[in-house]
């Protein structure tokens, strides 16, 4: 499963780039925080997409839960380094359970269009 994520000045940034990648993705089951998951959901209608709560009340756990489950294969989370969060100590506690967890991880569209271009993306599991 990819889990998708990012900060509200990145939202639009990951739905464009959701969009480019659509094709890719579709072969994927994807979860995502509530308020970024429905920016894609608009954009992207027909991916295959489950909601947990937004960020700060709890997604972002919600998601470091499921990597430790061991049912996230790949973290897709655009950071906005340049704005305060008050939940910094949950992204700090989610990116610290991907690296932890050896989940490869993009806070950007250039790195997330080099994994999507992997080999190794393809091997993906499909339906975590």
């Amino acid at each position: 499963m990819i889990a998708l994520i990012a900060h509200d000045r990145k939202k639009p940034d990951l739905a464009t780039w959701i969009a480019a990648n659509e094709a890719a993705l579709s072969d994927h089951r994807c979860v995502a925080t509530k308020t970024t998951g429905g920016v894609l959901k608009e954009r992207c209608p027909t991916l295959d997409l489950h909601l947990v709560e937004s960020g700060p009340l709890g997604g972002d756990q919600q998601i470091g839960a499921l990597i430790v489950e061991g049912r996230i294969d790949l973290l897709v989370f655009f950071t906005d380094p340049l704005s305060p969060h008050p939940h910094d100590v949950d992204v700090k506690a989610l990116t610290r359970l991907a690296i932890v967890h050896d989940i490869p991880m993009a806070c950007n569209a250039a790195t997330a269009d080099l994994i999507v271009a992997s080999p190794g993306f393809a091997k993906l599991a499909h339906t975590n």
